[in-house]
């Protein structure tokens, strides 16, 4: 592997950003048919690069992003024992750069982002028959607590 940064992402790192969000979608495709078709915006890139509240972490090997994640800090439900928690999405990393533990890099990096921002939760959401994104996650020492089930009626 050549010179590696992770980085806070940039504005001029939107076009980049953009075409990983669309491959992220189309990676996800097979485990939600409720997806539409096309081009979708699950996140506003923009938004998370800007905010005081979120972190949108990038990897470049040699100039050339390769992989992302954000974290942003959101109120929790009344119910919980935590006011506010941070949120891990948009963790893509490019396929030939997957198994070099990237994503595992990102992960550490938000973490600590949040730590310093003084939260001590972290949630994610990742389908459930993605199961090399469980295992990474599980990696990282996520556990499994909500299983999300749909039934469309006809």
């Amino acid at each position: 592997m050549g010179t590696q940064i992770i980085r806070p992402a940039t504005l001029q790192d939107l076009p980049v950003l953009s075409e990983f969000l669309q491959l992220l979608v189309n990676a996800e495709r097979p485990f939600d048919v409720t997806l539409q078709e096309g081009a979708l915006i699950y996140y506003d890139l923009k938004e998370l690069i800007e905010l005081d509240n979120a972190e949108l972490l990038v990897i470049e090997i040699d100039g050339r992003l390769v992989a992302c994640g954000y974290a942003q800090i959101r109120p929790a439900k009344t119910y919980l024992i935590h006011k506010e928690y941070a949120h891990l999405g948009f963790m893509f990393v490019l396929p030939e750069y997957r198994g070099q533990g990237l994503n595992q890099q990102l992960i550490e990096g938000l973490k600590s982002w949040v730590r310093s921002r003084g939260i001590k939760e972290v949630r994610l959401q990742v389908y459930t028959e993605n199961n090399a994104a469980v295992r990474a996650y599980e990696k990282a020492g996520f556990k499994q607590i909500l299983t999300e089930m749909r039934y469309e009626l006809e």
